[in-house]
């Protein structure tokens, strides 16, 4: 049995963490660096950690012998590679939360300790396990659309999404957050473009967007500042905190109601009285914030064998979808991640014809993996694989170590760069 410790007891922390309660023969929690007081309490409590194993923070936990096989690092971005190297050099291997660094710096850093200390860092790119990536990308290495010479991907989050996490969240402030809006939401995106062009270095990035919606200047007219203190256009308004929040109140608790979640107290009168705080950023005006990030990028890539890559992201959309097309030489692959389904296409020159088409609908193969964390059953896959590399087996096709998960982030600091100067970035 391998062991862990969780740093930071975040939701993403604790997804891959409650692997150890699936399968307790393969996996145990033994310790916890938490600083809130509460949820190092009600996560102690949760997998059985004593005491004396539950620490205030990652400083804390590495000051002592090490005591685990590996660590959980699930805490904000600005703390990833500030946290991950000390327990590196303590002897832990890492799973480590995307994105695992704020800037090209800290990758160049935290690859260094990989090579000082030996030790293992793998990065939760959690998509590349997602059954839907997974089957394009053995037929990609099967060779069923020969030479891939163009990658199109696109990510849409939906208005509840990005008022959530970026207009009033935790990411909305490149400073507070650590992150981009691309780098947060799209490192999963640019690392996928990456792994199907696996070994192929990018050369050259361009990128366009910017915040141009979620402002003061597209407020309704006669809006107020707080939802629901006020707000006379509130009811009509689709951003309400009301309607995004209350009537849907069980809609990303644990982005909006941290404290409540921990309290126990999750009652509409409970959340109601949050959102009449004007002190918290959830009953604010979403266009009179002080949100920084883009709410739209384009990303367009030029690897060193001449194929391209374009990357679309829009925040504000209807539907949450995420979307591929893999072009070669002999044929296409095209699918929703959302639906679960794809299509292989090749060229028929047969008279009458112009493409034979053959629909794969994987949702018809019956995998139950998306009932246990989320990401189209990526969640489960990834952390089975990290226990699995912990005790010497092989790898899957997905694995995504450090070495492999470098160059999707460096095209996205490439691509914030090129922005916000109106640049081509060089690699």
């Amino acid at each position: 049995m391998k062991t862990a410790v969780i740093v930071g007891a975040g939701h993403r922390s604790l997804c891959y963490a409650s692997y150890a309660e699936r399968h307790p023969d393969e996996f145990k929690i033994v310790g916890i660096a938490e600083p809130s007081d509460d949820r190092r309490r009600i996560v102690g409590e949760r997998f059985g950690i004593p005491e004396e194993r539950r620490y205030r923070s990652a400083e804390e936990l590495v000051a002592v012998p090490k005591f685990a096989d590996a660590a959980i690092n699930g805490t904000m971005d600005r703390q990833h590679v500030p946290t991950t190297i000390p327990l590196l050099e303590r002897g832990y291997d890492v799973l480590l939360e995307k994105p695992f660094a704020v800037s090209m710096e800290e990758v160049d850093a935290l690859e260094a300790a990989v090579r000082r200390t030996g030790r293992r860092v793998m990065i939760c790119h959690v998509l590349r396990y997602a059954p839907f990536y997974v089957a394009l990308k053995e037929r990609v290495l099967a060779g069923e659309i020969g030479e891939l010479i163009d990658v199109q991907t696109a990510e849409h989050v939906s208005y509840h999404h990005y008022s959530t996490a970026f207009a009033r969240g935790k990411w909305r402030r490149l400073e507070d957050g650590g992150s981009s809006f691309l780098m947060s939401k799209c490192c999963h995106d640019l690392d996928l473009i990456t792994w199907f062009k696996s070994g192929v270095a990018p050369v050259r990035v361009s990128s366009f967007g910017g915040l141009h919606y979620f402002t003061r200047e597209h407020a309704p007219a006669n809006s107020g500042e707080h939802c629901l203190l006020d707000c006379p256009v509130e009811e009509a308004c689709p951003y309400s905190v009301r309607k995004l929040y209350l009537n849907h109140p069980d809609r990303w608790v644990f982005y909006v109601w941290p404290e409540l979640e921990e309290s126990g107290d999750l009652s509409i009168e409970a959340k109601t009285a949050r959102l009449k705080d004007p002190s918290n950023p959830y009953s604010r005006c979403i266009w009179k914030m002080d949100n920084d990030v883009a709410d739209r990028q384009v990303v367009a890539i030029e690897f060193a064998d001449g194929s391209v890559a374009t990357h679309n992201l829009v925040g504000g959309t209807s539907r949450p979808m995420r979307k591929i097309h893999l072009l070669g030489t002999t044929g296409e692959l095209e699918g929703v991640f959302d639906d679960n389904r794809f299509v292989i296409r090749h060229s028929d020159t047969r008279p009458g014809h112009e493409y034979s088409e053959t629909v794969v609908d994987l949702n018809n193969l019956g995998d139950t993996t998306g009932a246990y964390g989320s990401h189209g059953g990526g969640d489960e896959r990834l952390t089975a694989d990290f226990v699995a590399i912990l005790n010497g087996r092989e790898k899957s096709v997905s694995c995504t170590e450090l070495a492999d998960s470098i160059n999707g982030h460096r095209i996205g600091f490439a691509a914030d760069r090129a922005r916000i100067e109106h640049t081509v970035v060089e690699l």
